[in-house]
């Protein structure tokens, strides 16, 4: 048997025993070392079962109790009889997105990271540089949803760009959008300590927005005219009008936030300035890779997001309950499965 932090419905998680996963053919067995505590994963506590199975998955097969757990790195433990091209020991991350081969919709369900064992098909698997360290290959995955919302995005040289929030994925963003090299960087934040993150990761002007009116300073950086694209990391009504209204005419806003009620779309502001809105939520193949390169090459440095460690036992009370209720004060909390 193995410990595992398992999702059981709103506001239930406990530290389990389980089984203790089988590698089979095509299969790779990890020992995670570290996992990410997710937004999402925070959205299920407090209002799930929404994103996590009920009935079962159509690809795995499970339901809730599920282990939690999709931000994670480990140590290759075992693999199938039919890989060669990985070996015992390798460092790496793991991409958790299920698909079936025949189409691309395919997501959620599988057991996650928080578990002292973990089994994975092959290609979700990405070696971590030798000049990351595995704590750092937890990252990938927020950073990669970031990554992905920007090669989304109609991005191009010299446009301006607004943040909303700066969260996990907000900053992810701000570093992903720096790397790129984005000359104009403005982010919407409240928090004071997020702020300071956002200046820090390169955000070239920081605005808050119940100090400041969002769309006068915006105009006010980029000449009269707004931004060219406006990523929304935040999720709130009062901050998604006023952020539509402060894109220019034929700008572009992406939504990364999960919602956690319907939203209001004020279309007028859309048809009339023939603005264009689009969503995503994760990544696609090769975005772990892409991220895990500009990592290592120095491009990225997102090891200052890391803003505690904790154990296994810890995840509730340290983890889940300080990031709800002392959000200002934390952006990415890992778990520490093995050193």
């Amino acid at each position: 048997m193995m410990k595992a932090v398992r999702f059981h419905g709103k506001g239930d998680i406990r530290l389990d025993d389980v089984e203790i996963p089988i590698c089979g053919k095509g299969q790779v067995k990890v020992k995670p070392a570290y996992v990410g505590i997710c937004g999402s994963d925070l959205h299920e506590y407090l209002g799930g079962a929404n994103i996590m199975p009920t009935t079962p998955h159509p690809i795995t097969k499970e339901k809730i109790p599920l282990t939690l757990g999709h931000e994670f790195s480990g140590v290759i433990e075992e693999v199938g009889d039919d890989i060669t091209d990985l070996q015992i020991g390798q460092r790496v991350s793991v991409q958790p997105i299920i698909y079936d081969g025949t189409c691309g919709a395919c997501r959620d369900g599988w057991g996650g990271g928080l578990s002292e064992h973990v089994v994975v098909p092959r290609a979700a698997i990405y070696e971590i540089p030798d000049s990351v360290s595995i704590k750092i290959g937890a990252l990938a995955e927020p950073i990669s949803v970031a990554w992905h919302s920007i090669d989304i995005s109609p991005l191009k040289k010299g446009d301006k760009i607004l943040v909303l929030g700066g969260g996990p994925i907000g900053l992810a963003v701000i570093q992903c959008l720096k790397a790129r090299g984005v000359e104009t960087i403005i982010a919407s934040e409240v928090s004071a300590r997020r702020k300071e993150f956002a200046k820090q990761f390169g955000a070239h002007h920081v605005i808050d927005p119940t100090q400041e009116d969002i769309v006068a300073r915006v105009r006010e950086i980029c000449g009269g005219v707004g931004v060219d694209v406006a990523f929304d990391a935040a999720g709130v009504q009062a901050g998604l009008n006023q952020a539509l209204k402060a894109v220019r005419a034929q700008g572009t806003m992406v939504n990364i936030a999960i919602w956690e009620k319907p939203v209001q779309l004020q279309m007028n502001d859309i048809v009339f300035r023939e603005r264009k809105y689009i969503g995503t939520t994760t990544f696609v193949a090769g975005d772990f890779r892409k991220v895990l390169d500009a990592i290592a090459s120095g491009s990225l440095q997102p090891e200052a997001m890391i803003t505690r460690v904790i154990k296994m036992d810890e995840v509730e009370e340290k983890g889940f309950k300080a990031l709800i209720e002392e959000k200002d004060k934390h952006v990415k909390i890992l778990v520490e499965v093995s050193p």
